[in-house]
């Protein structure tokens, strides 16, 4: 396979060199910079070293502008499995705004209940939290302080010095 030089036209040097710094996702603006110094002639082994990752991750970079232009570098798809439980998005946020959980135990029988998904703690704490919903803190409420009881059934004893 030859290797590709990189020759940006001047439409594609004003959007790499705006959305290199701009763009809001971090490794679209990563995968611009490298376009901009391969274009400006550093190596793309320099080049990986300036930016901070593999040679490889280079050329897979290239390899995308090669097939899709600035459109193939900008896509980024992330390939996460997605939970079971997003099915049952809006029954479990329903169910939890009218009686809210007071613990990830009973928040994870509850889902159980409805949908059939055993889940763990920190499965069920991450799906709540992406749903929006937050823990909150329970503190102790004030209570007035207990009045003090005398008993007066018994005498008191006293100690004195005098005999």
């Amino acid at each position: 396979m030859a290797w590709l030089r990189i020759q940006l036209t001047e439409e594609q040097q004003q959007i790499v060199e705006e959305e290199r710094s701009s763009h809001p996702n971090l490794r679209i603006r990563e995968k611009m910079l490298v376009l901009w110094l391969l274009h400006n002639g550093v190596t793309r082994w320099k080049s990986a070293e300036i930016v901070g990752v593999g040679r490889a991750t280079v050329q897979r970079y290239v390899v995308a502008f090669r097939e899709g232009g600035l459109d193939g570098l900008r896509r980024w798809n992330l390939n996460r499995p997605k939970s079971e439980m997003v099915a049952y998005r809006e029954l479990i946020r329903q169910s939890f705004e009218n009686q809210p959980a007071r613990t990830v135990a009973e928040a994870g029988e509850r889902i159980f209940e409805l949908t059939g998904l055993r889940r763990g703690p920190s499965q069920v704490r991450k799906f709540l939290k992406d749903l929006g919903m937050k823990w909150r803190s329970v503190r102790a409420i004030p209570v007035p302080p207990k009045k003090t009881w005398t008993n007066t059934s018994k005498p008191k004893p006293s100690f004195s010095t005098k005999s």
